[in-house]
């Protein structure tokens, strides 16, 4: 597992990811997509303070972030 400073944005990628994979599904009724977007709107936002806590807590270099790969 990556760097215990990580793991709370872990989990909310999983989550997000989660909530993607759900609004692409088919038949999926409207309210229900509505639910899921707002629950996956909210995900985000608290990745975000969770992303602000780790770069105020000392910051990261861009290869330690999960999902930062360089790109070629």
């Amino acid at each position: 597992m990556a760097d215990e400073r990580f793991a709370a944005l872990e989990d909310l990628s999983r989550r997000l990811e989660e909530g993607a994979r759900r609004l692409r599904e088919d038949g999926l009724d409207p309210e229900e997509a509505v639910r899921v977007a707002g629950e996956c709107a909210e995900l985000a936002s608290q990745a975000a303070v969770e992303l602000d806590r780790i770069a105020r807590a000392g910051g990261a270099d861009a290869a330690d972030v999960p999902g930062q790969e360089e790109l070629l």
